[in-house]
């Protein structure tokens, strides 16, 4: 009987070992932050690659920051914010125009505690925003003007940036707005565009992410699913899919696109009580496979498929870890391909 039992026993432990995801290890990690970590951007240096910045979000009411980071994990201090209030998501776009002669990249993130968002040149890090813009402002309920994420579009067409804004809780229509990036003698002005998206009413909406060049932007409805809906509001505010609440434990967290060629790619979603990443076509959205890749309750994560230089050849996947720091792992190492 005891023999029985014990065997039994060694069935079970080898039965969970088995079936527990094996994991990928990070290529690095980063320096911790002081506060709490939440959602990596990666800016690629066209010019020089491997100068590339990798900026997280480092959440505290008063002394928040948005973090800078080189490839090799390290803190750059001067092009780092902090004195921030509650900075939640962040998000980068390219040759943003200034003016009919001016183009620069540029950083957005969400400060929570000043119910606005706030607009950075990149790399000089300089603010284009005046001290921030005010969101929800219609909104007569303080707990709906606090906002979460942040999703830059530019238009492939017509070249004009906006921005996409979740909040910490919302109706359940209309719970995101898209604000335009506008630029003129006065400086640069958020106007609102449009307010879409569902919501289940369940947990929350962070995060957000945008696919550019396909046009449509994804969000996570926390406790029911990803929702997509078309970036460009000429193009309609009407739902496309939900799609992915069977593939997660519990709650539905960062969202990042790799994209290749034509609709070629892949999402790559934070299935976080799971601590783990579901993986969905970019092209039908449909189910490819779940990765463990060490990080645990990760909320924000972000990725690129140009190469980084020597050290991220063929490009780079960055994922919040609930130990005050981000993990980096070389693109390839995920086989999504």
């Amino acid at each position: 009987m005891k023999k029985v039992l014990l065997l039994s026993l060694v069935s079970i432990v080898f039965w969970s070992c088995g079936n527990k995801l094996p994991e990928i290890p990070p290529t690095l990690k980063t320096e911790k932050l002081p506060y709490d970590s939440d959602d990596p951007a990666i800016w690629i240096n066209y010019d020089n690659p491997e100068q590339s910045i990798v900026f997280g979000t480092d959440k505290d009411e008063v002394n928040g920051g948005v973090y800078a980071f080189n490839l090799d994990g390290k803190i750059i201090k001067e092009k780092s914010l902090t004195g921030v209030s509650y900075p939640n998501n962040v998000d980068v776009e390219y040759g943003f125009k200034l003016n009919d002669s001016t183009k620069t990249d540029i950083m957005v993130f969400s400060e929570r505690e000043k119910n606005q968002i706030r607009l950075y040149t990149i790399p000089e890090m300089t603010p284009l925003d005046n001290g921030g813009y005010k969101v929800f402002t219609d909104e007569t309920n303080i707990e709906f003007k606090r906002p979460m994420g942040v999703s830059v579009y530019k238009n492939p067409k017509t070249g004009d940036v906006s921005v996409f804004v979740s909040r910490k809780a919302g109706p359940t229509e209309g719970y995101i707005y898209q604000y335009a990036l506008v630029s003129d003698s006065l400086g640069v002005h958020a106007k609102l565009l449009r307010k879409l998206g569902t919501f289940s009413g369940q947990k929350e909406i962070e995060a957000i992410a945008v696919d550019d060049a396909l046009g449509f932007v994804y969000y996570s409805d926390e406790g029911v699913g990803i929702r997509k809906y078309y970036a460009n509001p000429d193009k309609g505010d009407q739902e496309i899919a939900l799609f992915g609440s069977e593939h997660f434990k519990d709650d539905i967290e960062g969202i990042a696109i790799a994209a290749y060629e034509g609709d070629k790619g892949f999402l790559i979603v934070s299935n976080q009580q799971d601590h783990s990443f579901n993986i969905f076509k970019r092209s039908d959205n449909s189910y490819v496979k779940t990765i463990n890749l060490g990080t645990v309750e990760t909320d924000g994560c972000d990725v690129v498929t140009e190469s980084l230089g020597d050290k991220f050849p063929n490009g780079l996947f960055v994922s919040m870890n609930d130990e005050q720091d981000f993990f980096y792992h070389a693109l390839d190492s995920l086989k999504l391909k």
